[in-house]
């Protein structure tokens, strides 16, 4: 894809840079975590699951964790200045959360983004005043990463690419925040975690933190089950490029979801637990039950990345 000639440099507005922390930083993390109790119906009455409502994060999603995490690295380090646009390649959340925190800053955010985005994730993406590159939609994010770093390779001095595939600081959000939390909420009697693999800072920061505190607790992966799926912010990782920050190594249960398993679990949730959920939260319901009907006693915990707001104008949610 042609790099864009135009919008390139930082707008005047970006110039202020009020680096200082944000009011709303303080509002990511410590996500309720929210027992299921009525699609667990059918478990054994010893096992219980549980889930991270991330959506509560100020930007909508467990990738607030990461987003501001990257980004406070990048100023420490001083990779940001007057010149310089936070860039990103996105299937969405983290680019709704750099965006959120860009304005909450000064700092402007350039973001390429697949053009299959959601109607919804694009619209909140320009509400926050995002520069905005789509990309080929049948090359997912591993295209919009190919033009993310030709714009960083073109213009070197006017963009810091976080690059949350690679950047250890998406890793050490959840080692540091995520995994705690499930910890003490679970007042350590977590006994396996599920997680779905995306960037995999998640999965990584999480599993690193629980098994460096019990190295008893099971920790599951999932991924979708086809290359072809509708599960945005998900990967299939045999048919792409596989994370950097991606340790397998971790695993010791890997499973997989079916679109039509996440897409029922997503409607589930809504009209049995109350919770309206997105995509890749109903894959995570899916995952965590597929193993938690294997159990017969065990605090099963997983991640419900974002809710359904930013999802309603696709299949998921369209009349049977």
């Amino acid at each position: 894809m042609s790099i864009p000639a135009t919008n390139i440099f930082v707008s005047p507005r970006t110039a202020r840079h009020n680096l200082s922390v944000p009011p709303l930083v303080h509002m990511i993390g410590n996500t309720p975590l929210i027992e299921l109790t009525s699609v667990t119906e059918d478990l054994s009455p010893d096992v219980r699951v549980f889930a991270k409502a991330e959506w509560k994060n100020p930007g909508g999603s467990v990738k607030d964790r990461a987003a501001w995490a990257m980004l406070s690295d990048a100023i420490r380090n001083h990779r940001i200045t007057e010149r310089t646009r936070v860039l990103e390649a996105t299937s969405g959340n983290t680019g709704i959360a750099l965006a959120m925190l860009g304005a909450a800053l000064g700092i402007g955010v350039t973001l390429c983004i697949p053009d299959n985005a959601s109607r919804e994730r694009k619209q909140i993406l320009q509400a926050y005043g995002a520069e905005l590159i789509f990309t080929d939609p049948l090359l997912s994010t591993d295209g919009a990463q190919v033009v993310a770093r030709e714009l960083k390779q073109k213009y070197p001095d006017n963009y810091c690419y976080l690059n949350q595939y690679a950047n250890p600081a998406n890793v050490n959000a959840h080692l540091t925040t995520t995994g705690p939390e499930i910890w003490r909420q679970t007042e350590g009697a977590v006994t396996h975690f599920v997680s779905g693999l995306g960037t995999t800072g998640t999965f990584t920061g999480v599993s690193r933190y629980l098994k460096a505190r019990d190295p008893k607790i099971t920790i599951a992966s999932f991924q979708p089950d086809s290359p072809f799926h509708g599960l945005e912010g998900l990967k299939h990782l045999p048919s792409v490029h596989i994370p950097d920050i991606y340790d397998g190594s971790l695993a010791d249960i890997e499973l997989e979801v079916t679109t039509e398993e996440a897409y029922t679990l997503c409607k589930r949730l809504a009209v049995e637990e109350g919770l309206l959920v997105g995509t890749s939260s109903g894959a995570s319901a899916a995952a965590a039950l597929q193993l938690a009907k294997t159990l017969e006693h065990g605090i099963v915990v997983t991640i419900f990345p974002d809710g359904a707001e930013k999802y309603l104008s696709t299949p998921v949610w369209e009349a049977n």
